[in-house]
């Protein structure tokens, strides 16, 4: 019997390159109002959190899809800490990319 061991890395779920992901993706991401509070969330905080640290007005499956969206549109990166899933808002990534996306959304 061979015993497998789980390495950090296998619970990091893949990030797209933003420089690669076009920015109809990036709207398509934002246009739902629970992905968009999501990320408001995260810029605001400047610190990353766990998914289940904001109250979404959503079934806790549902935000792991408004998570993953996010995730696949480059706007945040997900890791593990033990068995909570942080999430944290790509910023300097996106505001290289998109220049001014972020602080338009945000009105700030």
């Amino acid at each position: 019997m061979t015993v497998t061991r789980r390495n950090g890395r296998d619970r990091i779920p893949p990030h797209p390159d933003v420089r690669e992901i076009p920015l109809q993706q990036v709207l398509e991401a934002l246009v739902d109002p629970v992905r968009r509070l999501i990320v408001s969330e995260l810029y605001a905080a400047g610190a990353d959190f766990s998914c289940g640290t904001i109250d979404l007005p959503v079934s806790k499956s549902t935000a792991t899809h408004h998570f993953n969206v996010l995730r696949e549109a480059g706007l945040i990166r997900q890791y593990y800490v033990g068995t909570s899933r942080m999430n944290s808002l790509r910023r300097d990534e996106i505001d290289e990319a998109f220049p001014g996306l972020l602080q338009a959304l945000v009105g700030r």
